[in-house]
């Protein structure tokens, strides 16, 4: 039988070690059901998650309910809406009292001054066509300025069929403004024409992203594994979907058998008493969800499968490394 020592070598057992003993358990919060963007393709709105609760407006309630859910024992929130930036009171109410990762737009800029080390990932949705079709405007020209150079804010660009050869002119505007990124695809929820992917454009834009960490590995905080892993929906021959999703509202996953999951994992909405059946909509297709969190932690929650051999074990390493790169649990 293997094991985790039997399989790696000093250096790798190392890394091992290191994530090993995070402890990571995370949920999701919506910080507010408004939004400054309307972009076509968004989850939250295509779903109408933004009409399934009353918004709570008393900051005060905010902050007995995060006391609750660090008892529950989360030690990290990832904060999403909407847009978050919206309500910096509710934002404070996160970074006061848990390790907390701001989900935004970033056509607001996060002060720095209140959130020295809050960690800020920036959605960004491809070049200034496909921003300007998909989000009504280019976001980056705003977000870039807002966030030149800073150490705790990476762009989570959510990549689309438009793109297929375009990706280097993006990360190297990154670059250029001293900051990080990480790359998902986009799911089309709304069904947009011509966004919709095909299995060569999955093969290509696999490719591609693995020549871009090869080609930028200070700027590009990802691994081959994923990128195989997220363009595929396969991971050691089983297909992502519904029965193995690991971001799943735990008091809502009535699954069976029961899957591998995240542990005590929530996503919560804005009434605070509503709960969302997983980190993105229920609206949504199992079969053909790219969203790069939820393919990370599929990976994450299944080491047990990961022990059949040393490349695997490896992999299993990298993507839980990237993750906790992501939220800075570990240093990029």
């Amino acid at each position: 039988m293997n094991t985790v020592s039997s399989l790696l070598d000093k250096d790798w057992y190392e890394r091992y070690t290191r994530i090993s003993r995070l402890n990571i358990r995370s949920s999701i919060y919506d910080v507010t059901n408004r939004c400054n963007l309307r972009c076509k393709g968004c989850f939250f709105f295509s779903s109408d998650e933004h009409k399934a609760a009353k918004e709570e407006m008393d900051v005060k309630k905010w902050e007995a309910f995060i006391d609750k859910e660090k008892e529950r024992g989360v030690n990290l929130a990832i904060l999403i809406g909407g847009e978050p930036t919206l309500y910096m009171d509710r934002v404070d109410a996160f970074y006061k009292r848990l390790p907390t990762y701001c989900a935004t737009n970033g056509q607001i800029k996060v002060p720095r001054d209140r959130f020295p080390d809050m960690m800020v990932g920036i959605s960004l949705w491809g070049d200034r066509e496909a921003e300007t079709a998909l989000r009504g405007k280019d976001t980056f020209s705003i977000s870039s300025k807002n966030y030149e150079g800073d150490p705790y804010t990476y762009y989570l660009y959510t990549i689309t069929p438009k793109q297929v050869g375009k990706i280097e002119w993006i990360i190297k505007r990154i670059k250029d403004v001293g900051l990080k990124v990480h790359m998902q695809l986009l799911s089309n929820d709304e069904g947009v024409d011509g966004f919709t992917w095909t299995g060569q454009e999955l093969k290509d834009i696999r490719a591609e992203m693995d020549e871009m960490l090869d080609a930028f590995p200070d700027t590009v905080i990802s691994c081959k594994y994923y990128h195989e892993v997220i363009t595929t929906g396969k991971m050691l021959g089983r297909a992502f979907g519904w029965n193995e999703c690991p971001s799943v509202t735990e008091p809502m996953d009535t699954r069976g058998p029961e899957a591998k999951r995240l542990i005590h994992f929530i996503r919560w909405a804005s009434d605070l008493e509503t709960m969302h059946r997983c980190c993105t909509s229920a609206t949504r297709d199992c079969r053909t969800c790219k969203d790069g969190a939820a393919h990370m932690s599929w990976v994450m929650v299944n080491k047990r499968a990961h022990l059949k051999s040393a490349t695997d074990l490896k992999n299993w390493i990298e993507v839980y490394e990237m993750f906790a790169k992501l939220y800075r649990f570990i240093p990029w």
